[in-house]
């Protein structure tokens, strides 16, 4: 692809990466100048395509762009992804894995406030430049799966702890300064999607909408919300 932008002169190629790169921290968040330390063979792979796209812009000047997005959730997100599998285990009264002890730290960032931010960098970043992009929601994943449980009227006897997954990284965390200081579109970033407030909104709603589709594991409803970190069990 970064050959392509060079021979058919394309003026703006953004790549979507991840927080990942940077690793894990205890304290403090990441900016764009961490060093990137990844440690799954996932997240080695995101970091080595910074890289190259970074190198053919230092090299040959290619036009690119960098966004490292925290945990993304929102309608229609595929339901292997922890939101919506929780949901929908939840709805069909099946068991919610939590890997190891549940602490991992994650961000949760509403896809339609991702899409927004990487819009504004793709116009108006500066070539050359990564730009963190986060919800400024960090939760335990623990917490998170007490509050879908919560919202959807469900026991937390549903909560089952699995083997912790290889190289399950403790906590992401980035700084957004970057960002929001000039290229954040409107309030967005700053304060997240005003009509997604809570994790997700009338509960029997969405469990209509599985039950009239027959078919627990897609879900229509949105799942939004920004206040996360409310729930004083985790």
């Amino acid at each position: 692809m970064l050959e392509a932008v060079r021979e058919l002169g394309v003026t703006r190629y953004l790549q979507i990466s991840t927080d990942e790169v940077y690793g894990s921290t205890e304290s403090g968040s990441f900016t764009e100048e961490s060093e990137l330390d990844p440690s799954s063979p996932y997240s080695a792979s995101k970091a080595g395509g910074d890289l190259l796209v970074l190198a053919y812009h230092r090299t040959f000047g290619s036009p690119v762009l960098i966004t490292r997005s925290s945990n993304n959730y929102g309608p229609y997100q595929y339901p292997e992804k922890v939101v919506p599998l929780f949901i929908t285990n939840a709805i069909d009264g099946e068991a919610l894995p939590v890997y190891g002890d549940g602490l991992n730290v994650r961000d949760w960032l509403y896809v339609d406030d991702n899409c927004a931010a990487i819009d504004v960098v793709l116009r108006e970043g500066a070539v050359g430049e990564a730009y963190n992009i986060g919800g400024g929601n960090e939760v335990k994943n623990l917490t998170l799966t007490r509050q879908i449980l919560k919202h959807l009227g469900k026991s937390p006897e549903l909560i089952r702890f699995v083997s912790d997954r290889p190289g399950h990284d403790r906590r992401y965390s980035i700084d957004c300064a970057k960002v929001r200081a000039g290229l954040a579109p409107g309030d967005a970033l700053r304060e997240g999607s005003r009509e997604h407030r809570r994790l997700v909104p009338r509960p029997p709603r969405v469990v209509a909408q599985a039950q009239e589709r027959r078919v627990a594991r897609v879900l229509r409803a949105a799942v939004p919300g920004a206040r996360l970190t409310a729930d004083p069990a985790g």
